[in-house]
């Protein structure tokens, strides 16, 4: 464990040595949430006006928690992992007494409570702008506070599946805006599930990527509840072993496409 600490403390350290970068990436996702909640807010008024069961109390409550599941894993840790690769670093990596999957796994939960620090301090802005937000039931409250918990592996691990595909590209940069597209769309993160077709909404509810925003997200605001809450955090944390395993598998097959000095 203390090896993988050391990963953790050192991705820390990146974060705050190019803070000003780490920052903008956070503004960004930040910058999202002021251009939603302006959005919704037309839409949805001070009154009782409600869209797709959603009024503007539980879509500001909804949009909070997107923000906050935006804000998490993102100390950059596809970049460093694709640059090492398509460099050739990685091969420094592969010797190291670690495992490689763990050790990339640490190196994100590193910069988290960096992000949780940015999280608290936008979430009390808006509190001090708006008021507080509804809090759910107790039993819902832990369950909400379980799925954002479960919600930093599995958004590492949707990160880490994509950022393999590096062993068999040569740019990184399409994969990553593939990535963002795929999982900004069907997570609801831009857009609650509700709102999606009847066919896409159910797809996109049992996917890995609705435990990335819309899980944690209805259950906060109370749209789930009881055993559909339940549920969904079962859900979510299968999908995290499922895809656990699955990337373990796939990196054997990627370090087949591995070149050292022509080997």
């Amino acid at each position: 464990m203390r090896a993988y600490r050391a990963h953790a403390r050192a991705a820390a350290l990146s974060a705050l040595a190019y803070r000003g970068n780490f920052l903008m990436s956070l503004g960004g996702v930040a910058f999202q949430l002021v251009a939603l909640l302006a959005v919704w807010k037309v839409l949805l008024g001070d009154g009782a006006a409600q869209v797709g069961g959603y009024d503007w109390p539980h879509m500001r409550s909804y949009l909070l928690v997107a923000f906050a599941s935006g804000a998490l894993v993102g100390t950059f840790v596809d970049f460093r992992m694709s640059h090492r690769i398509q460099s050739g670093l990685v091969a420094l990596d592969l010797v190291k007494p670690v495992d490689y999957q763990r050790a990339r796994l640490w190196e994100a939960v590193g910069g988290v409570w960096i992000e949780v620090a940015v999280i608290a301090v936008v979430t009390g802005v808006s509190i001090v702008v708006s008021g507080p937000p509804d809090l759910p039931p107790g039993p819902e409250l832990a369950l909400f506070a379980a799925s954002m918990v479960l919600l930093v592996p599995l958004k590492f691990i949707v990160v880490y599946l994509s950022t393999l595909v590096c062993f068999w590209t040569q740019n990184f940069v399409g994969v990553l805006w593939a990535r963002q597209a795929i999982t900004g769309l069907l997570s609801g993160a831009l857009v609650p599930l509700a709102y999606f077709p009847g066919w896409l909404a159910t797809a996109a509810e049992w996917s890995p990527f609705a435990g990335l925003t819309s899980t944690p997200a209805l259950i906060f605001v109370g749209q789930a509840s009881g055993r559909h809450a339940l549920l969904l955090v079962a859900v979510q944390l299968g999908w995290l072993l499922l895809l656990w395993y699955a990337s373990r598998a796939l990196f054997g097959r990627a370090l087949r496409q591995l070149t050292v000095h022509g080997g």
